[in-house]
């Protein structure tokens, strides 16, 4: 007979975690000094009108800028594109892979300086790394301009990816702590859907520039440069001055107000601010099967976005249309993208299915990416060419609810940020690989490129459904464990502060 003594090394810090519980407090050697001063020690009821007042007040200072600050973003990275079909291809005499490097070395930089900048998001004032990051980049933007060949551009580039490395990351961990749980989904696609904005307002402002007469000053896409990097630095500035950094250091909320925004997020489980870094934490992370989950969804949805992204206008102008009409063709792309996120967000809300919607909206951009490995690019062919290209958008959805899974499941501040940078290392990978297999020699059907975005979107589907297995089991493992007595729900949520990983929580519950 097993010794009872002998335990799972999982289980003990659920055993100290439920002494806790018997008690009545928290363990505040697990508590961030200033989360403590404004938590309390269980629960606290707020009524849904302050509750929804209290979100107004979070909306208005954190969802505006994560929503403009992403708007800007994209519209910044859209700028390459656009700039393609305007001459800057010509003018600094770019030739062979030299303009697919143009977005690969962004996210080269991204891969060397993720776990640094999640790092350092976890343990500085967060709303004002963001807006001094945002204030680089503008520079950097402008900067592009006077750039007359490939090596000045790259430069350039790889500097645009060390400064735009800091958004994502920190809109993640911003999600996270100002939101509950079940607002997460529609806060991350609410900012990252910003995508499909920037395709409808970026066409509409590309296909303005194109006006701009080549003999004046600057050309187009020297104008559309210039344009987007000052709107960038005066918009860095403003997030200096609105965006609190944290709950507790918001000095725009009153000291009641600050208090029921920490309560409110006190359900989620999985912390609120932790700058002590935690060894075992970082164990915690790589051995977490749901984490090497989240890396494969990056990477699977990223590598054809990153091709996508960058040679949209070219596919698009290839199946027969003008520049003029490229332009705003993409506009549509980007109805399709936002349409797609919101029926996402829809579903997860109204059934609690957030696996099963990301699942459903791949399917179409499989049967898209068929069309176009097999219709030859034809001018009577053209309309039904377009509308293969723009099903194959649907997976945008998927997408945007990935990132939230990595809010909601994920809990301990030292393996979040860890998680953070793997997920971003992976994105990155993806977005620096994805270019590179639109070869100009394959132009202009890119078998090789879209049989690759084919076999992704086929593997994501298997990997989604292997994590949705996985978080069905350990739900059920974790009640069986309180079923039987060996833990002890928290049904109090008095550990909730606490700064401990969602699998050293029995009474954390995987959202799937």
């Amino acid at each position: 007979m097993a010794d009872p003594k002998q335990r799972d090394i999982t289980d003990v810090p659920e055993i100290m975690e439920d002494e806790d519980i018997k008690k009545g407090h928290m363990n505040y050697e697990l508590v961030d000094k200033e989360v403590a001063k404004y938590a309390s020690e269980t629960i606290v009821e707020i009524d849904e009108e302050t509750n929804k007042r209290l979100k107004r007040l979070v909306d208005k200072r954190i969802l505006a800028i994560m929503v403009c600050t992403y708007f800007v973003q994209t519209l910044d990275k859209g700028t390459m594109s656009f700039a393609s079909i305007m001459g800057i291809i010509k003018d600094t005499h770019l030739h062979g892979t030299q303009y697919s490097w143009l977005t690969t070395i962004i996210y080269l930089v991204i891969l060397v300086v993720e776990y640094p900048e999640n790092y350092i998001i976890q343990r500085v004032p967060i709303a004002k790394w963001l807006g001094i990051n945002i204030i680089l980049w503008g520079i950097t933007l402008c900067l592009h301009a006077a750039m007359k060949n490939f090596t000045g551009l790259v430069v350039l580039r790889g500097l645009l990816g060390a400064f735009e490395a800091t958004s994502q990351p920190s809109f993640v961990l911003l999600s996270s702590i100002w939101y509950k749980r079940q607002e997460q989904a529609g806060t991350v696609i609410y900012w990252y859907m910003m995508n499909g904005v920037q395709q409808i307002i970026g066409s509409l402002l590309a296909f303005g520039f194109s006006f701009v007469p080549e003999t004046g000053p600057i050309v187009s896409w020297q104008a559309l440069f210039l344009t987007y990097g000052i709107i960038t630095v005066f918009w860095g500035a403003f997030v200096l001055y609105w965006m609190p950094d944290s709950p507790m250091k918001a000095k725009c909320f009153s000291e009641e107000d600050k208090k029921l925004m920490v309560e409110r997020v006190r359900e989620n489980r999985t912390g609120l601010q932790n700058r002590k870094f935690r060894k075992d934490q970082v164990w915690d992370a790589f051995t977490d099967p749901q984490v090497y989950a989240f890396a494969l969804i990056q990477l699977l949805t990223t590598l054809p976005s990153g091709g996508l992204g960058a040679f949209a206008n070219i596919i698009i102008k290839s199946f027969g249309f003008t520049t003029w009409q490229t332009q705003l063709l993409q506009m549509v792309s980007g109805v399709i993208q936002i349409t797609a996120m919101l029926s996402a967000v829809w579903v997860d809300k109204r059934f609690h299915q957030t696996i099963l919607a990301m699942m459903a909206s791949v399917v179409p951009t499989i049967g898209g990416t068929v069309v176009l490995l097999t219709v030859p690019f034809e001018h009577q062919k053209r309309v039904g060419l377009l509308f293969a290209y723009y099903i194959m958008i649907s997976f945008w959805a998927c997408a945007g609810l990935a990132l939230s899974l990595v809010t909601r499941n994920v809990a301990g501040q030292t393996k979040k940020s860890v998680v953070i940078a793997i997920n971003f290392v992976f994105w990155a990978t993806g977005n620096a690989i994805g270019p590179q297999t639109f070869r100009s020699q394959d132009a202009p059907r890119y078998f090789l490129a879209l049989a690759i975005v084919l076999g992704c979107f086929v593997l994501l589907l298997v990997n989604l459904f292997m994590l949705r297995v996985y978080y069905i089991w350990q739900n059920q493992r974790r009640d069986s464990k309180i079923a039987r007595g060996e833990a002890v729900a928290d049904a109090l949520f008095t550990s909730s502060f606490e700064d401990m990983t969602d699998r050293k929580n029995v009474n954390f519950r995987y959202i799937y």
